[in-house]
């Protein structure tokens, strides 16, 4: 599962399967009570895999499927992995807070500056909130790498249970 773009914080993938979405998600369901190394949930066509608590970290990744039919004997695999999107909301509640606190500067700034006031303040806020957005952007590319291996036992776990499952991932439909 290589990841080209590194500047990708939540990658994603996408696969044809040689098998029907719901003999899929039954695969899955049934996966959840046969082992203990992940927690698996489903809701419709999605499933939901991601690590037990008492292994989760606060950068623990979880992964995302969509399971679509695409014709009678083929579906479409949509995946995505990402933190607990508790940790991802407040993820991303701060970016945009940061941004907005960037703009609410700039407007001061300029309100000073067409008031020939001194807005030497107000631009070194501006440039606090570039770095504050730096630093959350590493944070979280930080916690990505920290991840990694996580990321490889969820992607290796779904795999298996879809080669267990007839699947054959080396072959396009």
């Amino acid at each position: 599962m290589p990841v080209t773009n590194e500047v990708v914080l939540r990658p994603r993938f996408k696969m044809e399967l040689n098998q029907n979405n719901e003999t899929l998600l039954k695969a899955f369901e049934d996966a959840k009570t046969a082992q203990k190394e992940f927690i698996i949930s489903r809701i419709d066509d999605h499933v939901f895999i991601k690590l037990p608590k008492q292994k989760q970290q606060f950068w623990s990744p979880q992964l995302h499927l969509e399971i679509n039919e695409a014709d009678n004997n083929f579906s479409t695999l949509h995946g995505l992995f990402g933190p607990n999107p508790t940790v991802w909301t407040m993820f991303m509640f701060l970016h945009f807070m940061v941004a907005g606190l960037f703009i609410a500067f700039g407007i001061w700034a300029y309100t000073n500056w067409n008031l020939k006031h001194d807005y030497a303040i107000q631009l070194s806020l501006m440039f606090l909130m570039v770095i504050v957005w730096f630093a959350l952007y590493f944070a979280g590319s930080i916690g990505k790498a920290s991840s990694k291996y996580e990321i490889h036992d969820l992607f290796d776990f779904m795999v298996g249970v879809l080669e267990e499952n007839g699947v054959d991932l080396d072959q396009k439909p």
